[in-house]
């Protein structure tokens, strides 16, 4: 299959546009959606949309709770791709653990099926360090379906949350607003800490390991400080609840 660098037009993501080329590579027929951000193909290949989160339905887990609105994204998912050639396009690792393509899709129409999803307020952003390339606009167009409180962003349980409740959403994956009040850049880690008490108050964790790409992104982490900032990731327990953050499009400068 020859592959060639897609780039992207301003008429197919509407807003800002920044220089992000992915790499075509196949096309199919969408023969099921599994829920909101995963579907499968014709030929049995099944693929994860790469870099959103849809609200979670159960898919045979035991006592886990639908997630509100999951059904709403799927069916968007469907009403997008279902019975439809998609084409592939890549920007980072092709395949998860479970053998899903970690996939951009496209339709014949050339219309971004991440970028439509996101602009109807049907998924959020969820990114990882090694497939980034189009997160720019993704948060771009997420910012904009939540200031207009499309879909998922008129349901509570997809609010922002302030750094301070955070404690209250251990084991999710959430939005974390806050101001940054100190930075501690210790050998293997630096820690953005959101409360006088690090034992117990919001922190953000960087590894070591991953300070390169903050680096080459621009941002000084250790110039955070009284900055108000966005964060997302899952929320975890650590001295406290804590986010790590293994790239910098996890950080939004809100000030």
């Amino acid at each position: 299959m020859q592959r060639f660098v897609l780039v992207f037009l301003l008429a197919i993501v509407a807003g800002p546009v920044w220089p992000a080329p992915l790499t075509q590579d196949g096309s199919g027929r969408v023969a099921t959606v599994v829920d909101g951000d995963t579907l499968i193909l014709d030929d049995g290949r099944e693929v994860r949309l790469v870099g959103i989160q849809a609200p979670k339905l159960p898919l045979g887990r035991r006592n886990f709770k639908t997630w509100p609105l999951a059904e709403k994204a799927k069916a968007a998912l469907g009403t997008l791709t279902l019975g439809k050639i998609v084409t592939l396009s890549y920007g980072g690792r092709r395949k998860d653990r479970y053998n899903r393509l970690l996939a951009h899709l496209y339709d014949s129409r050339g219309r971004w099926i991440q970028g439509k999803l996101l602009r109807g307020g049907m998924t959020r952003v969820y990114s990882f360090a090694d497939n980034r390339a189009v997160v720019a606009q993704m948060l771009a167009l997420e910012r904009d379906a939540r200031a207009a409180r499309r879909g998922i962003w008129r349901d509570p349980f997809y609010r922002v949350r302030a750094a301070r409740d955070a404690a209250r959403d251990i084991g999710g994956f959430q939005l974390v607003e806050g101001r940054v009040l100190a930075v501690a850049r210790r050998t293997k880690r630096t820690y953005i800490n959101f409360g006088a008490d690090w034992r117990s108050d919001f922190t953000v964790v960087v590894a070591a390991r991953a300070r390169r790409l903050f680096r080459a992104a621009g941002l000084d982490l250790t110039r955070l400080e009284g900055w108000r900032i966005r964060v997302r990731g899952w929320v975890k327990s650590y001295n406290g609840p804590m986010i790590e953050a293994t790239h910098p499009e996890q950080i939004e400068i809100l000030d």
